[in-house]
């Protein structure tokens, strides 16, 4: 099995070299792990990943090449035996709290996470979080040649050269070591580090294809600055076809981490400290969840001047406003002072290829305008960017039989699909109680009373202005928030998950 796959299947690696478009992929990891089941139709889905088996390789550094070291980072730490065995995910969605944990038996506070050591400051409000330490401007600082290699993960790049890392996380047991692939392009000009993220939740595959074909369609020779990507945060989630955790905690309430906490936050301590904080601006993509599916839209806090420019950067892109909840990678990484966004794109469990085709397109778009890559790349068409949203719940459990398609525009009053009581036939019409677009929505399915259906966003007129950037006011109300941070099917908001 190709050693790129070896991580999701545990198979042992071999060496291996791949020509691809623009450079040859010499590869001599070492993946030492034991065989371990994964769903047949997960590993299908992936075999545009698969990298050809050859003959061991040297090291390479001539530019344009590629090479793998095949180190993974602390994978000798001690195991951490207290990890349990997986449980399933919940039969009922509904039932999941804030963070899309299980709190039968455990507490929970503010931000959906369970009471234990690792929790961050949760109390902390909007105006006294921090924006860290400032950071050069995001933009390339021209094409002058590069100075030195990059360092990552304890390997230095060297310039006009794509690599292959590993990043382990520090608590699985020793035998069952589960590297995860780190893809990293250092171009031969000067300029900023971006950092691209999939699979934070195991079941959000259309990012990792995505990562994919942008990072094999660069050449290095091209790029200013440095590309990284990280197609599959979370291994332990994707091998179990899960959005959470063996232990059904969410990564992505975790961060930035602590390295004596659950198993959650020492995961989202190394990933954030040996990754996100090498990088200048952070893209982490995302899916709808629990059988929803998005428009594709960035999640920008548009109130920090940076982060707005990054948006600015796809283009014609629908763009949501929302800081994100504390934990988010993306909001933490904004507090650590690097400018991040979330991209939204599609349903879970699927590799939907014109989503995977838009979001390539949207990657590329930020390149060429942050002045990564020389290759230009323009959007003829704008988008609306919404800073406000709502959720129209159903008031009736049965069938829910949509009449409209994610993205369509609707006024107050249009039908936006029936639920349906399939033993007395009654029908009840679900009525948009807005004008503006829907930017996300359910699938059709059985639903309860009460389940969050559609996604509407509503419009202003200048989004980008400074009075809208700078404003210290929150957009929206906590209890309308739609936020891609939280369970929109809580008790207490009224938010989409990121």
């Amino acid at each position: 099995m190709a050693s790129f796959l070896c991580a999701i299947t545990g198979a042992t690696g071999a060496s291996s070299e791949q020509k691809t478009g623009n450079f040859i992929l010499f590869d001599n990891s070492d993946y030492s792990l034991n065989p371990m089941p994964v769903v047949l139709a997960t590993v299908q889905s992936f075999s545009s990943l698969i990298l050809a088996e050859a003959p061991a390789s040297t090291e390479a550094t001539d530019a344009g090449k590629v090479t793998d070291t095949g180190e993974t980072n602390d994978a000798g730490e001690p195991a951490d035996a207290g990890e349990p065995a997986d449980i399933g995910e919940p039969a009922d969605t509904d039932e999941v709290n804030d963070a899309g944990k299980i709190s039968d038996t455990e507490e929970a506070k503010d931000a959906g996470k369970l009471i234990d050591d690792d929790v961050v400051d949760t109390e902390e409000s909007d105006a006294e979080i921090k924006t860290g330490p400032a950071k050069a401007d995001i933009h390339s600082d021209g094409r002058e040649d590069k100075k030195g290699a990059f360092s990552l993960l304890g390997t230095l790049v060297p310039p006009a050269t794509a690599m292959r890392l590993s990043w382990t996380p520090q608590l699985t047991f020793e035998s069952l070591a589960t590297p995860t692939p780190v893809l990293v392009m250092n171009g031969a000009m000067a300029g900023p580090t971006l950092c691209v993220t999939g699979a934070v939740h195991g079941d959000e595959i259309n990012g990792i294809e995505i990562i994919r074909r942008v990072f094999f369609d660069l050449d290095p020779k091209l790029l200013s600055g440095v590309f990284i990507g990280v197609p599959i945060v979370n291994q332990l989630a994707f091998r179990r076809n899960s959005r959470y955790l063996p232990d059904r905690r969410d990564l992505n309430r975790f961060f930035p981490g602590n390295p004596r906490g659950s198993s959650a936050s020492r995961i989202a301590y190394t990933f954030f400290n040996e990754i996100i904080k090498n990088c200048d601006a952070l893209v982490d993509l995302h899916t709808g969840s629990f059988h929803r599916t998005n428009l594709p839209q960035l999640r920008a806090d548009l109130t920090n001047k940076r982060v707005a420019q990054l948006a600015r950067g796809f283009g014609g892109m629908v763009v949501l406003k929302s800081k994100g909840a504390t934990g988010t990678l993306r909001r933490e990484a904004v507090r650590a002072g690097i400018p991040a966004v979330t991209v939204e794109a599609g349903e879970p469990m699927r590799i939907q290829t014109s989503v995977v085709a838009d979001g390539v397109n949207r990657i590329r778009a930020l390149m060429t305008n942050l002045g990564l890559y020389s290759k230009p790349f323009f959007w003829a068409k704008t988008e609306p960017v919404y800073l406000q949203s709502r959720w129209v719940r159903s008031e009736q459990g049965g069938l829910l039989l949509n009449s409209i398609q994610v993205g369509e525009s609707v006024l107050e009053g249009d039908i936006l699909g029936k639920v349906v009581n399939p033993v007395t036939n009654d029908e009840y019409l679900i009525r948009s109680p807005y004008d503006g677009q829907v930017i996300g929505m359910a699938l059709n399915q059985v639903v309860m009373p009460g389940y969050a259906a559609y996604h509407i966003g509503l419009k202003v007129s200048d989004p980008f202005s400074d009075e809208s950037v700078t404003t210290s006011s929150p957009a929206v109300s906590e209890d309308f928030a739609s936020d891609e941070s939280e369970d929109i099917d809580s008790p207490r908001f009224d938010v989409d998950e990121e």
